[in-house]
């Protein structure tokens, strides 16, 4: 016993020390990394990530400046089965066979993360509820992709096309609806023959610059979230001489008239207007700004093609995109600058994919379109996306930035 005694107390008080050491360790700890006002002014890339998993106010990051990196690892979330492909765009199907590659860049973002869209946290975040898409083509584009990455979480979800809906779908193990409506002007617009070919003239579009299309107008409040765009046919290789737009406004023409550009700004004012009045201001509301396409050598009617295998250098982006060189691609800045005019000062948060997406000359669908005659009649679409493919990356951003505001949110 005389020798057991000593021999527990030491034990006692080795114990204590241990604790105490480790009691030191944890506070010092704590004090190193507690943020000095030097790095809250300037956010270490690490703190950024959780920006993104985490809503935290006054933290910034700028998710549409960066750069594409090469990720051999990367694969798509969906395949050419998803059943809500549009077939011209379902490149795996179509055969385009440098789809592992197109896949396999990854955007980052400049000091910060993004992380890819989990669709079963992102439908059990937005459970009842409906995000929707009103514009052309490119929004129905957008939508595709979301649709396919979203049944991954619930593969019960349903074609849906009530409320005027184009294409969309239902998930049921979420009660969730997204849909596109299409409104490729966002205001109405009708064809209006003429009698005789005067002038040359074999009709007109009567465009109502201060009514929206029904399509889209009488369903906006059915959704939490709206994505809006307008702009790939605000051209003339939409709307040629022979068959103009004609601007009318309270049912009168507008004098004098306005050509095609000139009548952009008055019918995005006046549908800006109808959004900020008549859309419920719980709605989060967004605006994609102008999907850039990548025609090289002449216009889709002039053999233009985009048979590229990787992305664009920056060093590129200007010669094929800024409007002062006058290219046949200048249409996204050159939109953009009237859009970006129109939505200052209103609530609806700029989407600006056009950046990021001017360096993808690789990944359109092209002359995989899925019809042995499409190419002869339509040309190469340099226009749209192969899917899997850019937009799956547009879903991540958008995603991240519905999560901030619904995440976040107690209901």
């Amino acid at each position: 016993m005389r020798l057991q005694m000593p021999l527990k107390k030491s034990i006692r008080i080795f114990t204590s020390l241990i604790i105490s050491t480790l009691t030191l360790v944890f506070f010092y700890s704590l004090i190193l990394s507690a943020p000095s006002s030097e790095s809250q002014q300037s956010p270490h890339p690490r703190r950024a990530i959780s920006h993104f998993l985490f809503p935290l106010p006054n933290r910034h990051c700028d998710l549409f400046k960066g750069h594409w990196v090469f990720d051999p690892y990367r694969k798509p979330i969906y395949d050419h089965s998803c059943p809500f492909h549009r077939n011209a765009w379902n490149c795996l199907r179509n055969m385009r066979g440098n789809m592992d590659s197109i896949n396999s860049w990854k955007w980052v973002p400049e000091n910060c993360s993004l992380p890819r869209i989990d669709p079963f946290r992102f439908l059990g975040m937005m459970r009842n509820k409906n995000i929707g898409f009103i514009g052309d083509s490119l929004n129905e584009n957008f939508l595709v992709s979301f649709l396919c990455i979203l049944r991954v979480a619930d593969l019960g979800a349903k074609k849906w096309k009530k409320k005027g809906a184009w294409r969309g779908a239902y998930f049921p193990a979420y009660n969730v609806t997204v849909a596109y409506h299409r409104a490729v002007l966002l205001s109405k617009y009708e064809w209006n023959s003429m009698q005789s070919d005067k002038d040359g003239l074999k009709g007109f579009y009567r465009v109502d610059v201060d009514v929206p299309a029904g399509d889209w107008a009488n369903t906006a409040k059915f959704y939490d979230v709206l994505v809006f765009n307008t702009g790939h046919w605000w051209g003339p290789h939409k709307f040629p001489k022979e068959t103009p737009l004609v601007f009318y406004k309270r049912g009168l023409p507008v004098i004098p008239p306005l050509d095609i550009l000139d009548g952009l700004p008055v019918v995005l004012e006046n549908m800006v207007s109808y959004i900020q009045k008549e859309v419920p201001s719980s709605t989060l509301k967004f605006w994609r700004l102008q999907s850039p396409r990548h025609f090289f050598g002449g216009e889709w009617n002039q053999n233009g093609s985009c048979l590229f295998n990787e992305p664009l250098e920056e060093s590129q982006l200007d010669l094929w995109f800024d409007p002062s060189n006058n290219g046949v691609n200048r249409e996204a800045r050159q939109l953009n600058l009237l859009i970006e005019d129109a939505l200052r000062g209103t609530a609806i948060q700029l989407l600006d994919l056009t950046h990021l997406s001017e360096y993808r000359a690789d990944a359109h669908p092209a002359v995989w379109l899925g019809k042995k005659d499409a190419v002869a009649i339509w040309g190469q679409d340099c226009l749209h996306w192969c899917l899997p493919g850019v937009p799956d990356t547009w879903v991540d951003i958008l995603s991240e930035l519905i999560l901030r505001k619904f995440g976040s949110s107690p209901n």
